[in-house]
């Protein structure tokens, strides 16, 4: 396992990581599955109006991207990532064995949603739909960021028919 402090990549942080990484690998976890499922009450939505976010839930695997944080930008990432990802305390920070595309295994730090959490969800497609189809919040709108994340996805060859129907239906 690497030393250095690598970030693992599902969703947001796949387009706009919010630092400059050093390198970035395609990468992958098992035990983790991408999933819209933390209502969003600040980012992509409000308490009155939430929106819907990914989160890395139990079970499965989930395939991404790694990005390897610069010698001496630790603390300094770190703190930033912890800031965006950590507001409402829906996200536990993790370190996962990760698969990198280059066939190396290194520990990743990364967000995984909290299944105790008051915005945790698990809903119907749908539903889902609706979320990201009003969520607007000081981030954005819930829909352009999981256009964003499906579009980088596709880049990436990573295919998600549930997510790719619920952008459609929310549209």
């Amino acid at each position: 396992m690497s030393e250095r402090l690598w970030v693992f990549a599902y969703a947001s942080l796949m387009w706009d990581a919010g630092f400059n990484p050093e390198e970035t690998q395609t990468a992958w976890v098992s035990g983790y599955h991408r999933a819209l499922c933390i209502l969003s009450i600040r980012y992509r939505g409000t308490p009155e109006s939430p929106g819907l976010v990914m989160g890395l839930d139990r079970g499965g695997s989930c395939r991404g991207l790694a990005h390897l944080v610069g010698k001496g930008e630790e603390a300094r990432v770190t703190a930033m990532l912890d800031e965006r990802e950590l507001p409402t305390g829906v996200y536990s920070p993790l370190k996962l064995r990760t698969r990198l595309g280059d066939g190396r295994t290194v520990s990743a730090l990364a967000y995984v949603a909290r299944r105790d959490h008051v915005q945790y969800r698990r809903l119907p497609e749908a539903e889902a739909a609706r979320l990201i189809a009003q969520g607007h919040g000081s981030r954005g709108r819930a829909y352009d960021y999981l256009e964003c994340t499906l579009r980088r996805m596709d880049d990436l060859g990573i295919r998600d028919a549930r997510l790719r129907r619920i952008l459609d239906s929310a549209r």
